[in-house]
């Protein structure tokens, strides 16, 4: 075999592919270079070279439907402790679903039981998709908090009718701007932000901070982290000295097990060194002593340390204590759903997840994207790749644990950049993102488990399908119930729009992500001028954007004319409309409620007809990402006219088209 050949086999095997589709249609090969790095990193993290299926797996992943042959004599043990035993070449009868154990000796296995489909959702409905440290309030800290998110509820119940409230990740980040910030890159996608404590509610506290200061922080237009942060700290700790944490709270983290206590001791170690050396901000360049959680110097800092770690704890006891009484609020309010959730794809380089779990990491290369129409160069996401092998041979309980920990008191969950389970582009170190490949995941394994999750918490799954996507994704997705993602700007046959008609069932609908363009801003144009403005696209790319844009806005409203949205009489010269009219945002909104989709999100900024985006891809201090309040109070949702009116027009469509909450 010729020894290019022999490098695309053994590639290959490591599930690395050597050609891919981009979204124009053109194939790329991966080049030899590519291979070899990409090679070399994943046997440097499996600790051996060659392939990794010639390691026995430590996992089975089974449909419930599936049959259980032994291949040797084995007792199954079940997830409640019953035990079965087979000799060679039996047949185990019928396993409820959930995690068991065979065991052969002292081998033992993890024999998880599948579902074949996620938890499905009965009816159409509709929600509202906020940014919930976005939300304003009269009374909160500068920074929307649960109870701004329970007053929330009850407002889009009576104002909209919806069924549920859709967030960004909750996920715990540094809080610290312009690089930690981002909810799609948290320290931690185990545990969750303190910064959306209501702490007033919290027993124990009483008010100590100076009011002047609080409302500096509730008028400033995007949320001052670090500031927020520091004052709401205080008074946790002014609190967590005078009311320690009971026996409830003692129990909560006891039953965190290590997944709580590592990322404790990372916040306590993060403190204290950071208070001893502030220029000291990443746990790469902490002494080398403490950049091993297992190190005797970290156990010995766990030591005199107990109480900060324990703070830390009572923290996210709290937390979830919180988002428990949220969930059963809006059920109670009538919502059919609740909260919907967000898993962020990446976790930050830097943050306690690569401190505490390195194993269950690739080193040596980055996850990213390849060139497409937003990103003629690829785009680099600077964070790294699980390893595969340690996942699989762990019995997917980190998968499974960052799957149940997200959709934890809530009734949806989107898997950001769901393509995950299935491939990522990988870029070795030295590569730039033109010069990366997809590597495979396994698939099977992970959507069995994700079903089981949804199943056992009673969440509905929408994956976001957005980008370069293999019809086996699609496919995969749509046979084990979960929900595709169609935005408005991408359903298109050839150039032209797809009708309502056209939208799947299968699907949540709605028009933008955080990362483009709110519907006020791409019927202005102002996502191309953000992007001018901060320098990732220049003048000549800006005149051809525009020249785009104005097609695609002419499309759309022959899209809005030929579903008999708009007035006979309105202008179909999108060149002659340059605002985002009533008319446009009310034909709009019915577009995307009258598709079959089951869910419809409304975003805050299409309620609020905001011409600025949450995130600009590619930037990071060039423009205030992830940090963008609303334009109105919670109180203010009720009283300004504008708000009103945009409220009631959504309702219409939302009750129109068989999508309202049964309070």
């Amino acid at each position: 075999m010729p020894f290019d050949d022999a490098l695309r086999d053994a590639a290959e095997r490591l599930g690395i592919q050597q050609q891919f589709w981009d979204n124009f249609g053109t194939p790329h090969v991966t080049s030899e270079e590519t291979n070899r790095a990409i090679i070399a990193a994943i046997e440097a993290a499996s600790g051996a070279a060659g392939d990794a299926d010639a390691h026995p797996p430590e996992a089975i992943v089974i449909g419930e439907s599936d049959q259980f042959r032994a291949s040797t004599d084995l007792e199954i043990v079940t997830e409640s402790g019953d035990r079965i035993r087979l000799t060679a070449g039996d047949l185990a009868p019928k396993l409820p679903i959930g995690y068991h154990e065979t065991r052969s000796g002292r081998r033992v296995t993890r024999l998880i039981v599948a579902p074949e489909r996620a938890y499905q959702p009965s009816g159409r409905s509709a929600g509202f998709g906020v940014t919930l440290y976005g939300l304003r309030s009269e009374r909160n800290w500068g920074c929307g908090d649960f109870r701004d998110l329970c007053d929330l509820i009850d407002w889009a119940v009576a104002a909209l009718g919806v069924d549920f409230i859709a967030l960004n990740p909750l996920h715990a980040i540094h809080n610290r701007r312009p690089y930690n910030t981002s909810p799609y890159l948290p320290n931690s996608i185990f545990y969750r932000n303190f910064l959306y404590l209501d702490v007033e509610s919290i027993e124990g506290y009483q008010a100590v901070e100076d009011p002047a200061e609080l409302q500096e922080l509730r008028r400033a237009p995007t949320v001052e982290y670090e500031q927020v942060a520091g004052f709401k700290r205080r008074a946790l700790e002014r609190i967590f000295r005078t009311n320690p944490p009971g026996k409830d709270c003692l129990e909560w983290i006891a039953g965190e097990g290590d997944l709580l206590r590592v990322y404790a001791i990372y916040c306590a170690l993060d403190e204290v060194l950071h208070a001893a050396s502030p220029d000291l901000w990443i746990w790469p360049d902490w002494p080398e002593k403490y950049r091993d959680p297992s190190s005797h110097a970290v156990e010995a800092f766990a030591r005199e340390n107990e109480r900060t770690i324990l703070f830390h704890g009572w923290l996210q006891w709290l937390v979830d204590r919180q988002v428990a009484a949220v969930q059963k609020h809006a059920l109670a309010a009538g919502m059919k759903i609740g909260l919907y959730h967000d898993l962020a794809l990446a976790t930050d380089r830097c943050g306690s997840d690569l401190w505490g779990w390195r194993p269950y990491f690739i080193t040596g290369c980055r996850v990213g994207s390849p060139p497409d129409g937003f990103s003629p160069n690829g785009q680099d996401w600077s964070f790294p790749p699980p390893n595969t092998v340690r996942h699989r041979a762990d019995g997917y309980r980190m998968f499974a644990e960052s799957i149940r920990k997200t959709m934890r008191h809530g009734g949806a969950l989107r898997i950001d950049h769901v393509m995950r389970l299935f491939r990522l582009y990988w870029i070795p170190e030295g590569h730039s993102a033109k010069e990366g490949a997809y590597v495979r995941d396994r698939a099977a394994d992970l959507v069995r488990v994700l079903a089981l999750e949804s199943v056992r918490n009673k969440s509905i799954i929408v994956g976001e399908d957005l980008g370069t996507v293999e019809d086996e994704v699609r496919e995969t997705l749509a046979r084990f119930g979960i929900l595709s993602y169609k935005l408005l700007y991408f359903e298109r046959r050839g150039a032209e729009f797809r009708l309502p008609g056209e939208y799947p069932a299968a699907a949540l609908t709605s028009t933008s992500t955080h990362d483009l363009a709110t519907m006020a801003g791409y019927w202005t144009g102002e996502d191309i001028e953000a992007r001018f403005r901060a320098g990732t696209i220049d003048d000549e790319l800006r005149k051809r954007q525009y020249v785009d844009r104005a097609q695609d806005r002419q499309r759309l409203l022959e899209a809005l004319f030929a579903a008999g949205l708009m007035p006979p009489d309105y202008e179909r010269d999108a060149a002659k409309i340059p605002e985002l009219t009533g008319e446009l945002h009310f034909a709009v909104s019915g577009f995307l409620a009258s598709t079959p989709c089951t869910m419809w999100l409304i975003n805050q900024e299409d309620l609020t007809k905001e011409a600025h985006q949450q995130n600009l891809p590619g930037t990071t201090a060039e423009y205030p990402n992830w940090g963008r309040k609303m334009r109105w109070t919670i109180g203010e949702l009720d009283t300004v006219k504008e708000s009103r009116d945009c409220a009631a027009m959504l309702r219409y469509w939302v009750e129109k088209t068989g999508r309202h909450a049964e309070v």
